[in-house]
């Protein structure tokens, strides 16, 4: 029997194996080279080569994978002879190699095995061998051990125990090498029952680290969901339980078809292309499907579009091939659980009603007709499902059956009062209503019944702001939806759980997550192309018009929370009065905030932080209170000002005992400094100004947790040419995100300039030490501003540099405020705010403030700015020479 488990390939072998690794000369030439190592290294490097031309034909890959451990083969059992005396040892490739299957940059895994302790004379010939591997250029991997080490380890780590199980005898004792195996079977360690369970939770584990999505825009295409190591699951599960040569054999087991072997098999030789062509281009073990390797990789495959078109073609094909691999791992898991798991324990049917029942926890259909008689069954399942706690998954022989009749979902299907019943049913459910979506998804009931779903599956974004496919990013949408319900993500969303608990309706929520982004990669406003397939798809199921017209308002307009929050000056009533009109009441308001925050985070995990947090709770809360005022009784400036001063003078008096002339300084910083900061702030920075007696400048503070979430910065100091400038460098090189600058100039000539930054994990600096570096490292440049550096030491991220972004400048007017507006939409880079201060000091501009938000590798900054003399800017001249140095200075 053999000792490797593969998907093998009908093909022919296309490549002579003396084409690779001649032997005949290679043992004439370590004759008459004086160096064996310059022999051993021509001979992998001529091989390696032929293997890559043979690739760049087109050569079949799984011919390719199986030549490489062959030569790699030959080189260590020559090595070996001429190196190893001792008859006690053997050499064992494991892992991988053990299977005979290598990629270019694959690592090449050796098990050492000895009878007993070697001798000083044999570890040194072990470590002549080993250190010979490295200096031809092989990348090796490598454990010395004896049977017993084998048996001791592999008992208690089920890494060891795989790698051995897949061992295969390359050089050395025989009888050593069977007597490891024979020892390390499941007899001897790890009963079939124990180590399924254990490669199970291994890959739950590997997959909760991929967010348990396929769905990536830079996958792994091994250890992601639906990548080769789910495949190779399945085949160490296979071998421990059956002892089975291939996976083939699972078909005469009845545990797979003969199509599902062949979409297993075409599938693992999709995703070895895919490994072989990374190992090519990069140079090295990388098996992550980046940005920078998708064109080139999509090339390969065919697609030679120059724009993105032919990237997203190739990767509707991966997400298409890893979601058939993923519910093919599921129905083979669900076998193995029954023929091991349940071996023993004495059978459980518990009837459901005439169509299912439940067997051993899983569902099922009750004969193979169900859904051929009775086609809204195959919603009906989903909902049972969500209605009975009890029930573990469905039965893999149903799913089959569900992916048999998915052709019944047709329009006549769409329009029947049973199926929209169900649908709806299912959206309505208190719980699992995002965990059923995503199975309907995978198993391709989804698509069916909303064709417009189907359009947008495996769909690529080009922006590293979103990290997964259209599809994946809805129905994360819903799932954080559900999860503003659940106890457990009180702490982490308590907003969103208090207004969840007073919205009228969730299922309007659902179907606004659902329909938000249906309508992206379609000629035209992907927001109102969704709102009217929502508007469509609501009255067909029975809303009524408000309800649909409701959902409809929440898709169009559901980018409009977060841009405000991120792009307005939301400490400005004039602002709020606006937004307010935009939402017209509080049920509205309530809906939107909701998707938006699942949206936020159904984007990128990593986008929601406490500044997020911060930003969109202060534009809910002063949006609720503009409501409960009334929109014709809209916040007075005025008002606005005098409360906020009453309330930070009772803060100052309570914090500061000297007698500091607070009048005084606040009447020099005008009156947007109360409209642009709190109370709390406003009294730290006057306890902190008063507090200087000796009037030491720059005056520099940091606290760690702002009100407004992030870690805050306050300096005071002389208003100078290239203040903002000089911080915002200083900020970045200290890896800081800087994501708010407000800048109070005064009548008394000084600048109050405040900003909100976080730490590299997008939270407040927590590390005393850290904010003390800040403080010496900011007074040190502020200090010195006519030697400072204008040179950006950080470099740009390898994803800042894949998506770049032309440059824009546009300007309009805040005759409110009587000042001018420039956004700035360019690539994200480092020293970005910097550069731009710069490009204000040399036009002579005055910066007033700043809103920061970054989109992935995409800026949006706004800037509040006016000349010197606080005056709008309005010379055409003016515009053109500024807009020319920022594209100048940023490029």
């Amino acid at each position: 029997m053999s000792n490797t488990i593969s998907v093998t390939s009908n093909l022919p072998s296309q490549i002579d194996n003396k084409f690779l690794f001649n032997s005949d000369a290679f043992l004439k030439s370590l004759e008459i080279s004086p160096s064996p190592l310059k022999t051993f290294k021509d001979a992998l490097c001529s091989g390696t080569e032929a293997l890559k031309d043979a690739f760049d034909s087109g050569l079949n890959v799984v011919e390719l994978v199986h030549k490489r451990a062959w030569l790699i083969d030959q080189l260590l059992i020559n090595a070996w002879k001429s190196m190893i005396t001792s008859k006690n040892l053997a050499l064992v490739a494991v892992g991988g190699y053990g299977r005979g299957e290598l990629h270019p940059a694959s690592d090449i895994d050796l098990m050492i095995l000895e009878k007993s302790r070697s001798s000083k004379e044999v570890n040194q010939q072990i470590q002549q061998f080993l250190t010979f591997l490295w200096d031809i250029g092989l990348e090796v991997g490598q454990s010395v051990r004896t049977v017993k080490d084998c048996v001791t380890e592999g008992r208690a780590d089920i890494t060891v125990a795989t790698n051995i199980m897949e061992s295969r005898l390359l050089a050395g004792e025989p009888t050593l090498f069977e007597s490891m195996r024979k020892l390390t079977g499941p007899k001897k360690i790890w009963s079939t029952k124990k180590f399924f369970k254990a490669k199970w939770q291994e890959q739950i584990e590997r997959h909760e680290k991929y967010a348990n999505t396929e769905h990536s825009l830079e996958p792994n295409i091994k250890e992601g969901p639906g990548g080769l190591r789910d495949i190779q699951m399945i085949g160490w599960v296979a071998k421990r339980h059956f002892g089975v040569d291939s996976l083939y054999d699972l078909v005469e087991h009845g545990f797979l078809t003969k199509e599902e072997y062949k979409t297993l098999s075409a599938g693992q030789t999709f995703l070895w292309r895919i490994r072989y062509a990374l190992h090519n281009l990069t140079g090295r073990h990388d098996d992550r499907l980046l940005f920078d390797y998708q064109h080139h990789i999509a090339q390969i495959f065919g697609f030679q579009a120059e724009d993105n078109s032919g990237v997203e073609q190739f990767m509707k094909m991966y997400y298409q091939t890893v979601r058939e691999l993923s519910r093919l791992n599921e129905i083979l898991l669900q076998h193995f659980q029954e023929a091991i798991i349940y071996a023993t324990r004495r059978e459980k049917i518990k009837p459901v009603n005439k169509r299912f029942q439940i067997r051993n926890d899983f569902i099922e259909v009750c004969h193979d007709q169900v859904f051929e008689w009775h086609p809204f069954a195959l919603l009906e399942i989903f909902l049972l499902k969500q209605q009975t706690l009890s029930i573990k998954g469905i039965r893999a022989s149903t799913i089959r059956l569900i992916r048999q009749y998915l052709y019944l979902i047709d329009d006549d299907f769409r329009n029947d009062i049973r199926n929209k019943s169900l649908f709806m049913e299912i959206i309505r459910q208190p719980r699992y209503v995002g965990h059923e979506l995503r199975r309907m998804h995978r198993y391709g009931i989804l698509s069916k019944y909303l064709p417009a779903f189907g359009q947008i599956e495996g769909q690529m974004q080009f922006d590293l702001f979103h990290v997964y496919s259209v599809d994946e990013h809805i129905l994360f949408v819903v799932q954080n939806m559900r999860h503003f319900g659940m106890p457990e993500y009180a702490d982490t969303y308590p907003l969103c759980q208090k207004i969840l608990k007073i919205l009228p309706k969730q299922e309007l929520l659902y179907l606004s997550g659902l329909f938000h982004d249906i309508a992206k990669g379609r000629q035209g406003d992907h927001s109102k192309l969704g709102a009217k397939d929502a508007i469509d798809f609501c009255k067909r199921h029975g809303l009524s018009t408000y309800d649909a017209d409701l959902v409809g308002w929440l898709v169009e307009n559901h980018l409009i929370l977060s841009k405000t929050a991120q792009r307005e000056d939301i400490n400005d009533p004039e602002i709020i009065n606006k937004f307010a009109v935009k939402m017209g009441d509080r049920e509205h308001l309530n809906y939107l905030y909701l998707l938006t925050v699942a949206d936020v985070n159904g984007t990128n995990p990593e986008l929601w932080n406490a500044w997020k947090d911060s930003l969109f709770s202060q534009l809910y809360n002063e949006t609720t209170r503009a409501l409960r005022r009334g929109l014709e009784n809209p916040f007075n400036k005025e008002g606005r000002i005098r409360k906020t001063k009453y309330s930070a003078l009772e803060l100052v008096s309570k914090r500061t005992k000297s007698k500091f002339d607070v009048d005084k300084l606040w009447a020099s910083l005008g009156e947007d400094y109360f409209i642009r900061y709190s109370p709390d702030e406003i009294a730290w920075h006057t306890k902190s100004i008063a507090d200087n007696t000796k009037q030491q400048y720059p005056l520099i503070k940091v606290r760690q947790q702002a009100i407004r979430g992030g870690t805050e910065i306050f300096v005071y100091m002389k208003n100078q040419d290239n203040i903002f400038a000089t911080t915002t460098r200083v900020l970045d090189q200290l890896g800081l995100t800087i994501v708010d600058a407000r800048v109070i100039s005064s009548a008394h000539g000084f600048t109050l300039d405040t900003y909100i930054v976080l730490d590299k994990s997008g939270e407040a600096i927590k590390e005393k030490k850290h904010r003390e570096d800040i403080v010496i490292k900011l007074d040190d440049a502020l200090s010195k501003m006519d030697q400072w550096s204008k040179k950006i030491s950080r470099p740009r991220s390898r994803k800042q540099k894949v998506f770049p972004i032309p440059t824009t400048v546009q300007f309009t007017q805040d005759e409110k405020n009587n000042r001018t507006i420039m956004e700035v939409i360019a690539s994200d880079r480092p020293g970005f705010l910097s550069r731009v201060g710069i490009a204000l000091s040399v036009c002579d501009i005055r910066l007033h403030g700043a809103k920061i938000a970054t989109y992935g590798s995409r800026v949006e900054d706004i800037f509040f700015i006016t000349d010197k003399e606080d005056q709008p800017i309005t010379d055409p001249a003016k515009f053109e020479s500024l807009t020319n140095f920022i594209i100048e200075i940023l490029s």
